[in-house]
């Protein structure tokens, strides 16, 4: 099927399969020659459908990556676990509407357990740690996990006050009409390169370019980013872009 209809039938958007093909993580099973047109099979449903299932457990895309393309990935192993921690999921939630359901027809609600997510939350962690660790062999995962390790409670929260301070510096340029080409923008995506690989990890100009696409077509990323105003993702996506031609 064309890329529009694959993107209808798994609930992504084209640009989102664009940025997939781009990193590897999904190639189209064809190109036709004549017009360009990316096309996608059975094989790619079901790798489309792996990367969601991880997409739901929070993994990232670069882990994701990596772990689908270990030559001794077990699939039908991953998959009894990820059902295991889609039922926990399951249950918290049905666990919510019954709970609102009382409160709709009796005007009373009980919290006790109601909003408990221990079990799916250690289960998860777990499983993440697992799959990492057998089929994940990120360099700058393990960077970030040597770096990081003994942050505390308050250096997180003044390291995501700055990395946040960046971005409003972004919104900042592009409210005042400057051009993601501009100088001025250049320096700042540098700035933010240079943060990342102080804080976290070398942010070669590889990485940095794939997360500038992350920036939009990961809606979580996107949502973050634009409460410093509606285009601000796009604005920084745009000058990372140009920044790493």
């Amino acid at each position: 099927m064309q890329i529009k209809d694959f993107a209808k039938l798994t609930g992504v958007t084209v640009r989102t399969l664009h940025y997939y093909d781009q990193i590897g993580l999904l190639k189209p099973s064809s190109v036709d020659m004549n017009n360009g047109y990316r096309l996608y099979d059975e094989q790619s449903l079901e790798r489309m459908q792996e990367i969601l299932f991880y997409r739901e457990l929070d993994f990232s895309l670069k882990s994701i990556s990596e772990i689908l393309s270990s030559p001794d990935y077990n699939k039908q192993e991953v998959i009894r676990e990820q059902k295991y921690l889609l039922t926990l999921k399951k249950q918290r939630l049905e666990k919510i509407i019954s709970s609102l359901e009382v409160l709709e027809q009796k005007g009373v609600i009980s919290m006790k357990n109601v909003f408990d997510n221990t079990s799916f939350a250690k289960a998860a962690y777990d499983f993440q740690e697992e799959v990492k660790n057998r089929w994940g062999n990120a360099s700058a995962y393990s960077e970030y996990q040597s770096k990081t390790k003994d942050y505390s409670k308050n250096q997180w929260d003044d390291i995501y006050g700055e990395f946040d301070g960046i971005f409003g510096e972004f919104a900042d340029c592009m409210n005042n009409g400057l051009q993601p080409s501009d100088n001025a923008v250049r320096n700042l995506v540098g700035k933010l390169q240079a943060y990342i690989t102080s804080r976290f990890y070398q942010c070669t100009d590889e990485i940095l370019s794939g997360l500038g696409q992350m920036y939009v077509c990961d809606e979580r990323f996107k949502a973050n980013i634009d409460k410093h105003g509606k285009g601000t993702a796009e604005f920084v996506s745009s000058a990372i872009r140009i920044y790493c031609l």
